[in-house]
């Protein structure tokens, strides 16, 4: 595992964030398109959850693209692949999957900028942090299951 305690230079951030930056592109995607696909009674419940957490992401990444360009750096345009299946439960793991990665980079991330003396960013990263925990735990709530393993 790459040690995390070292202090990255403000060129790594930047590309960090970027990969922050297109993981929020895919999420925005993959909520929409989710939200809108999923059938099943069983199901409407979080698809209209869905819908709230593609707004959401979408946030996110105006947040973090405003961090991008607050380092001098250029924004991403390019998400990360959407991953699609006709079965809702494989729509909803997919997603919480990704949740459970965006966390634990945002984890790191955190750690990075407070590694800089980047604190204002380390808060907006921590807010950011607890909406994605919410989509973690309201897609494992749906599949019937508890959180994933947030060990990092």
């Amino acid at each position: 595992m790459k040690k995390e305690s070292s202090t990255p230079s403000r060129k790594e951030m930047i590309r960090l964030l970027n990969e922050d930056l297109s993981r929020e592109y895919q999420a925005v995607i993959a909520y929409v398109v989710y939200s809108q696909t999923i059938k099943g009674a069983k199901f409407q419940h979080i698809a209209r959850e869905l819908e709230k957490h593609a707004a959401e992401e979408l946030s996110h990444a105006l947040l973090i693209a405003k961090q991008i360009d607050y380092l001098n750096g250029t924004p991403s345009v390019t998400p990360k692949p959407v991953k699609f299946s006709d079965k809702a439960e494989d729509v909803i793991r997919f997603d919480l999957e990704n949740e459970r990665v965006t966390i634990l980079n945002y984890r790191k991330r955190i750690r990075q900028a407070d590694a800089m003396g980047e604190f204002a960013m380390s808060e907006i990263l921590r807010g950011i942090i607890v909406q994605e925990q919410e989509h973690l735990t309201d897609l494992a709530n749906a599949l019937g299951e508890d959180n994933p393993n947030l060990d990092d």
